[in-house]
């Protein structure tokens, strides 16, 4: 028995085998049989690619052909680029339909991502994003995946072109074979001199300005969302790369040589030293709650808001509320988390999207690491997968006590639409107040507000809306309890951002946000409250950005402070704002960029919490950690 099943299985096998060479001997006729035909395969699959990862962005034939027109100049640079990486795949390939199809899944798989993404949060796909692909299942959770008959139709279109090549099967002459090394030496010269393009703005500007393609400086989303509609799907991505490379923090100047001196001249006087606080040591909480906003700055929602905001505003009545400038919109929750943490601006490290990606891997001279120099027990909470932008490694180094991710609460876990409900992330903030012998700081990153919106009985800004309005509720009721609370407590409330909403047909389209009128969506309200006693006269009346928030918070509790918590105070009154997408004017503050390197990139040469909690590594130092 066993024998017949091991001959039926040769048999099985050769049948095959034999038809697989029967099929390409077929194909390697049709080589030499139809050379113009598969000349005009490799010719035109170029012009092909393109126009099909165009028309998987922008949905309408008609949309392609009046770009076209428009801007030729773009049209023929994005040509070019796709057939130099085809040719560079095709020498190292040999096989045509082989190239065709390692080039058609990288485009297409990043023009779908773009599709997704845009429709998901109205920002476009940059190079930077491609280093959250770790987070795919968490980010698959955020987007809204919709398969439409135009999508499949597209990629169908691809497939079929692909199976065409197969079977004509155009490939280089035979003789190519005996020239290996020549040939992929070839291929990689010309992948190569893409990645230069990318990646050399001294190279790629002249090229750029040549075909006409969009260099203007684009300092947020909306302004960002133009210069796509200008350049298109392929030239933006390799466009806003090159920005994204051609960043660079420059070294104050001889810092170098003596970090020491050249930050001693920013720094203020010391004010006080130690850990005393004349009033006593309150409890300080930092609730940042995930795409919270107050849509009522738009009069035009006011019908359709109704009384979602009524706990916002009994909140508000129970403390003191004020405005901030977030740095972000719409998404990168870690650029507003940046500057609460560390009390500086993402504008003085170029505004990454992810500045805790620029962070050196040493102790980290943070907000709480010197609440913890005070004597304060320090916790970190966010409902979420610990390892999402690598919360769980990096935020390590930035002097919490403990981190309480989404597997790690000792309340009951309760979840409201997709994620673990506010009232959770509360209720574990209160547990830790009562179980801590000493005072406590916590940071909190909610995360029940994060989109997707369609989980729900009404349209996308309806279910927002929903969501938000438990919020604040939940935000009145703990704020009451807080009230009964017999230890002296302090608490922040600010949103991040304003929400993720669809790009073509949102709120900010109907609304008829662009790049002259988004300021709006920069403005945060934020509550601050406490149960006693502390002068609201010493709070700002007039806007400032959010990381002038924990020096605020440490006037208000009057806490010690050395001459870097003096100068950050200081430096409130004199540029109460600094933020490149709030104002994409605004002239560069040496002292703020020159205190911003020396904490994050630098030495730091200026005080920290990290002269007394020890563990100081410099610039060289961490570097060479890395590098080992």
């Amino acid at each position: 028995m066993k024998n017949k099943y091991l001959t039926g299985c040769i048999a099985v096998k050769q049948r095959l085998y034999s038809r697989i060479k029967k099929l390409n001997a077929w194909r390697d006729r049709n080589t030499s049989r139809y050379p113009m035909t598969n000349l005009f395969l490799l010719l035109l699959f170029p012009v092909f690619l393109v126009c099909m990862s165009e028309l998987t962005v922008n949905k309408y034939p008609s949309k392609i052909v009046l770009f076209i027109a428009e801007h030729p100049g773009i049209f023929i640079f994005d040509v070019l680029v796709i057939a130099v990486i085809f040719w560079g795949l095709m020498l190292i390939l040999r096989r045509g339909w082989l190239a065709m199809l390692v080039e058609s899944i990288g485009v297409m798989t990043l023009s779908i991502v773009e599709l997704f993404k845009y429709g998901t949060n109205g920002n476009h796909l940059m190079i930077p994003d491609m280093m959250l692909t770790g987070n795919i299942v968490a980010l698959k959770g955020f987007a809204y995946i919709k398969i439409t008959p135009r999508l499949v139709i597209t990629v169908l279109i691809v497939i079929a072109w692909l199976v065409t090549a197969f079977i004509m099967n155009p490939a280089l002459k035979k003789t190519a074979k005996k020239y290996i090394p020549a040939r992929i030496l070839g291929g990689a010269a010309c992948l190569a001199s893409i990645v230069i393009l990318v990646t050399q703005s001294a190279i790629s500007t002249p090229i750029y300005k040549f075909f006409t393609l969009d260099t203007s400086d684009a300092d947020n989303t909306f302004i960002l969302n133009e210069k796509f509609d200008n350049n298109g799907f392929i030239a933006f991505f390799l466009q806003t790369g090159t920005e994204g490379f051609a960043q660079s923090l420059e070294e104050p100047e001889n810092y170098e040589e003596n970090s020491d001196q050249v930050i001693d001249r920013y720094l203020a006087e010391l004010v006080t030293d130690g850990t005393d606080f004349k009033n006593g040591k309150p409890n300080v909480v930092v609730i940042m709650s995930e795409s919270y906003a107050d849509f009522r700055v738009f009069p035009e929602l006011e019908e359709t808001i109704g009384d979602t905001y009524d706990g916002l505003d009994k909140a508000a009545e129970m403390g003191w509320q004020g405005t901030a400038i977030a740095p972000t919109y719409a998404s990168y929750t870690v650029r507003t988390e940046f500057e609460l943490m560390f009390g500086l601006p993402v504008k003085s490290l170029d505004d990454p999207s992810m500045p805790n990606r620029v962070l050196l891997d040493r102790p980290q001279p943070t907000i709480p690491a010197y609440y913890k120099t005070w004597g304060y027990n320090t916790a970190y909470i966010h409902p979420y997968l610990a390892g999402f932008y690598g919360r769980n490694k990096i935020y390590a180094n930035f002097g919490y006590d403990q981190m309480i991710f989404d597997t790690d609460f000792t309340v009951p876990v309760e979840y409201f639409g997709t994620y673990i409900d506010d009232n959770t992330i509360l209720n574990q903030i209160e547990a830790l107040l009562k179980e801590s012998d000493e005072p406590m700081y916590i940071h909190t990153t909610t995360m029940q507000n994060h989109q997707p919106y369609d989980q729900g009985t009404g349209d996308e800004f309806d279910n927002y809306l929903e969501w938000v309005q438990h919020t604040s509720e939940g935000l009145t009721d703990f704020l009451a309890r807080m009230e009964e609370f017999e230890e002296p407590t302090v608490v922040l409330f600010i949103g991040d951002h304003f929400p993720s909403l669809r790009g073509d047909d949102g709120i900010y389209a109907q609304l008829g946000i662009t790049s002259e009128n988004c300021d709006t969506l920069y403005e945060q309200k934020y509550i601050l409250w406490n149960n006693c006693g502390l002068d609201e006269s010493v709070l700002p009346e007039e806007k400032v950005s959010v990381f002038y928030l924990p020096y605020v918070i440490m006037e208000w509790i009057d806490s010690p402070r050395d001459g870097f918590i003096q100068t950050m105070m200081n430096e409130m009154d004199i540029t109460p704002i600094y933020s490149t997408n709030y104002d994409p004017d605004i002239p560069s503050n040496e002292k703020l960029d020159a205190l911003t390197y020396d904490h994050i990139l630098g030495d730091i040469a200026a005080p920290s919490a990290l002269d007394i909690l020890g563990g100081k590594v410099s610039a060289s130092e961490a570097k060479a950690k890395e590098e080992k």
